[in-house]
């Protein structure tokens, strides 16, 4: 099996894909620089998968140093998630979004192509599609972005295009997904945000074990089933099984190809809300508040195209998801945070 590098490996879905790589019989090595991410994730991964691999701190925009790990690693292909994630807070600091985000992956791209690297899978997001003209959301939408976190993933994905048309030795996967959430069975390894959850699912999270006094739900008035936002949720493992997926479909061929990770269904706020509370058994407490600007009905995929092409779906539903949120929340009440690194 192939030797990768998984940049960001440290980080929510970085690491549940460190997971699922392991398992499938792959050669791992991380870089993180641990900026939104923490060392414990990886200890537990090598607990979970009984195995080690090499952990390098570092950062993407440190072109030479990736070009020496790619080489004394001998790294075959590479998944890349190292980058910001927040939309409020691209909103407020968007240079370091195109730095981190942008700039990071030119410097990745870079290094690979001196050191004669040329298969990557990269996490793009939902977020590219802007407001959905139509639903399903099928890889053939318009693309648009309504933040500066959405117009970096699209910047990177035009780069990605741009790179293969002129080099087509490049071999791109681009993965385009929803609304992550969950976390492994075991408990071990999950979601663990800092300061207060950008997410919905980790902060109904905090609000079911009380951390939090209530969820604040931002309009019920839209049109939805309930009024209230409806999105595609995806376990994490579905997620991360796409991804290695994506990377053994890179092995058939060259090309850049775009594909859709969800379940093909949307779930509302209180759907979710209330599918949470039965799984940690309390009701959520919750009021509703004033619409945010920029936030939309609805939003979901249509996935027919990675059944087709990668010969994945999502196995794990509504009730999956809560119930392992729940489980790693109970275990690590205070994320990795109560952990010495």
């Amino acid at each position: 099996m192939a030797n990768i590098l998984v940049t960001g490996g440290a980080g929510f879905i970085g690491s549940h894909t460190c997971v699922e790589l392991i398992k499938a019989g792959h050669k791992i090595v991380v870089l993180d620089n641990f900026v939104n991410s923490d060392v414990e994730s990886l200890t537990r991964v090598k607990t979970i998968c009984v195995t080690d691999f090499p952990v390098e701190k570092g950062d993407v925009l440190d072109t030479g140093f990736v070009r020496s790990l790619l080489k004394k690693h001998k790294i075959e292909s590479v998944i890349h998630f190292a980058g910001l994630k927040a939309v409020g807070e691209s909103v407020e600091q968007p240079l370091a979004y195109y730095n981190n985000n942008v700039v990071g992956t030119y410097s990745l791209l870079s290094a690979m192509n001196d050191a004669g690297v040329h298969k990557i899978v990269f996490s793009s997001s939902a977020t590219v599609y802007g407001d959905p003209q139509v639903l399903p959301l099928t890889e053939s939408h318009p693309l648009s972005a309504t933040n500066p976190y959405g117009r970096s993933k699209l910047i990177v994905e035009d780069m990605l295009r741009d790179l293969y048309k002129s080099d087509n030795q490049w071999q791109i996967s681009i993965l385009r997904y929803f609304n992550p959430c969950g976390a492994h069975q075991s408990g071990l390894i999950g979601e663990d945000p800092k300061g207060i959850p950008n997410n919905l699912v980790p902060f109904v999270a905090q609000v079911a074990s009380g951390r939090r006094e209530k969820l604040n739900i931002w309009g019920n008035d839209y049109d939805t089933p309930d009024g209230t936002g409806v999105r595609d949720y995806i376990h994490v493992v579905d997620l991360a099984e796409g991804h290695v997926k994506a990377l053994e479909s890179l092995s058939v061929g060259s090309g850049c190809v775009a594909v859709n990770l969800g379940t093909g269904k949307g779930y509302s706020v209180k759907e979710v809300a209330t599918a949470f509370g039965n799984a940690a058994g309390t009701a959520i407490p919750y009021i509703i508040a004033n619409r945010r600007p920029g936030d939309i009905a609805s939003c979901y995929a249509d996935c027919s195209f990675a059944k087709e092409y990668l010969n994945w779906s999502a196995k794990r539903n509504l009730v999956d998801m809560m119930t392992d949120h729940w489980r790693w929340q109970q275990n690590n009440p205070d994320g990795y945070s109560d952990c010495t690194n």
